[in-house]
């Protein structure tokens, strides 16, 4: 077993919420709970939560792979997910993802060398109005993100997040 006895707990509870037989429907909400347990969601994790839950590891494997929201390689301890769909595009998203790659130096998805960010593209967050937004570690949504907001939340979790 890969995860710790809290993070099985939590799959367990995840499973009670499905029919009996049903454990492929808690697939997802377990691999979330791996990677935030783990950082992201390796090789080795996938054929655990698939022997943890008696489903095929290619049924996990299928969804770890699917949503963009779990990582199938390593990323940084803060995964600033910014939103370039079209709405999001003409408010400013573009701007907004090439001031954090400028500010942190890395290449879209690419990792700060000290490990503590990674930048990537996201997908729509329903959220439209709001643009230009981030999503940090899939968590919170920072929204109408100008240059300065961007740079004070870099700027905080630099200050708070190297614990």
């Amino acid at each position: 077993m890969l995860l710790s006895e809290q993070a099985y707990r939590k799959i367990d509870e995840e499973v009670t919420k499905f029919p009996q037989g049903k454990a492929r429907s808690a697939v997802l909400a377990s691999l979330t709970i791996a990677q935030d347990e783990k950082g992201w969601v390796s090789p080795e994790i996938v054929e655990d939560v698939a022997n943890y839950l008696g489903v095929p590891p290619i049924a996990v494997q299928e969804v770890a792979s699917f949503y963009n929201m779990l990582d199938t390689k390593p990323v940084g301890r803060y995964k600033l997910a910014v939103c370039t769909n079209l709405p999001c595009a003409l408010c400013g998203a573009e701007k907004a993802l090439a001031h954090i790659r400028e500010k942190l130096g890395v290449d879209l998805g690419g990792t700060t060398p000290d490990g503590l960010f990674t930048v990537v593209e996201a997908e729509c967050m329903g959220a439209c109005g709001d643009a230009p937004l981030v999503l940090v570690n899939n968590k919170q949504m920072c929204v109408r993100m100008s240059d300065d907001k961007l740079d004070a939340m870099i700027d905080l979790i630099r200050r708070e997040g190297k614990a």
